[in-house]
């Protein structure tokens, strides 16, 4: 065979091999997969006004998790897996110069922010927290973490696997969005409301002492009658608060505090050939609507229209979606994980505002600017698609609605 005739042959093998290469990669992005619910995430009747759940999902592709066989040096984004990284948020919600279609195999730039220090609280205890959320900036080039964690009550927790994946979740996501925050993990002795809300205490003063910050909460349970009396543990002079709508229709506490911002769920949808960011839209099991037992605040009387005369969540929204979800590493449980839910939605809107820079102080002043904002197209991403709460009842339309709030992030502007 002739010199010309071989390198035609070797470049139709690598044609071949090429157009494999894509068929496999499309095959890995659309094979499906099962949504799975930690026990942490289950609330049971005894539960109501007694203690919090986590508002988490984690997806586990067809054939299983690819960490799961993958070296310990090796993680995301793996090829053929359009799972969201700190880089691909980060463009989407324009804190970085949008390209590449914000695809996750492609963009590398993260935000930088953080302007302000963050406290998540949870319960129980993440052993393998600090390390965990070292290894996470390391494989996606985020600078080391300013990080600390707080027992509540003075003594380690007892460990709860659904807890710690929570944990990881939270303080990852967090940092990924507000790289140059100070960032403090409190956890709570147990998942009471008596223990978390102490653990509140303590997140608000650590923060405060900072010279004000933000607080987030991704636990919750569906509301009960006198939750108004626990209002006042989510104001702290100089700290904004963040909650969790929850994953399933209604409302939930301490989402539906007005003295919170509520943070309800999307969708992030992405064409499954090139790996490019389409459009954004409600989760279909986001939490929200209206509460049964805190009246309209000041800040919501622009969309009385929607709320009527009750508190209506939520507030704002952001990725959630187990089906889009965000990676996360937790040695404890086994490697990389993609995780969804509300759960992800808190963390992800306190790293933002945190690196916003406002510093407004207080949740009240955060919420009337972002509902004074909303109508504004540079701050805001108005979600107008989609459905959530019970048989699909609400929509997601142009302007304030009850999955979506007044929309997703989009850069720094108006938070």
């Amino acid at each position: 065979m002739k010199a010309p005739q071989i390198s035609k042959l070797i470049l139709l093998v690598a044609a071949v091999c090429l157009a494999f290469a894509n068929s496999a990669s499309a095959q890995a992005r659309m094979r499906g997969g099962q949504v799975n619910i930690p026990e942490s995430s289950i609330e049971r009747k005894g539960d109501i006004g007694l203690r919090a759940h986590t508002n988490l999902k984690l997806f586990t592709p067809a054939g299983g998790r690819p960490a799961a066989s993958a070296a310990a040096t090796s993680g995301p984004p793996f090829a053929g897996y359009l799972f969201e990284t700190p880089a691909s948020l980060a463009c989407i919600y324009n804190l970085v110069p949008q390209s590449n279609g914000c695809n996750p195999s492609l963009v590398t730039a993260v935000s930088s922010g953080g302007a302000v220090s963050i406290a998540i609280v949870d319960a129980f205890d993440d052993p393998g927290a600090a390390k965990d959320l070292a290894k996470f900036s390391r494989q996606f080039g985020l600078p080391p973490a300013n990080f600390k964690v707080v027992f509540a009550s003075g003594a380690r927790p007892l460990n709860d696997p659904g807890w710690e994946i929570e944990e990881s979740l939270d303080v990852q996501w967090a940092h990924a969005m507000a790289p140059n925050a100070k960032l403090y993990l409190v956890e709570a002795a147990s998942n009471s409301f008596y223990d978390l809300f102490t653990a509140e205490t303590v997140a608000a003063s650590l923060v405060a002492a900072d010279g004000g910050g933000v607080v987030s909460n991704s636990w919750g349970g569906s509301e009960f009658l006198g939750e108004n009396d626990y209002d006042s543990f989510f104001s702290f002079p100089g700290v904004v608060y963040f909650a969790s709508t929850g994953d399933g229709p209604g409302v939930i506490y301490p989402s539906a505090s007005p003295n919170v911002v509520a943070v309800g769920g999307t969708t992030l949808s992405r064409n499954p050939n090139t790996g490019n960011f389409i459009f954004e839209s409600a989760w279909n099991s986001t939490g929200g609507g209206l509460s049964q037992y805190e009246p309209i605040p000041p800040y919501q009387k622009g969309s009385a229209k929607v709320v009527g005369t009750q508190r209506g969540v939520p507030d704002v929204a952001a990725e959630a979606d187990p089906n889009s979800g965000v990676w996360v590493w937790d040695s404890g449980q086994g490697g990389w994980y993609i995780v969804g839910g509300t759960s992800a939605s808190s963390p992800i809107w306190a790293g933002i505002v945190s690196a916003a820079g406002s510093n407004l102080g207080s949740s009240s002043a955060e919420l009337t600017m972002i509902y004074r904002n909303r109508g504004n197209k540079a701050d805001f991403t108005d979600i107008k698609s989609g459905v959530c709460g019970p048989w699909n009842g609400n929509l997601s339309l142009s302007g304030y609605d009850l999955c979506t709030g007044v929309g997703s992030p989009l850069g720094y502007g108006g938070k």
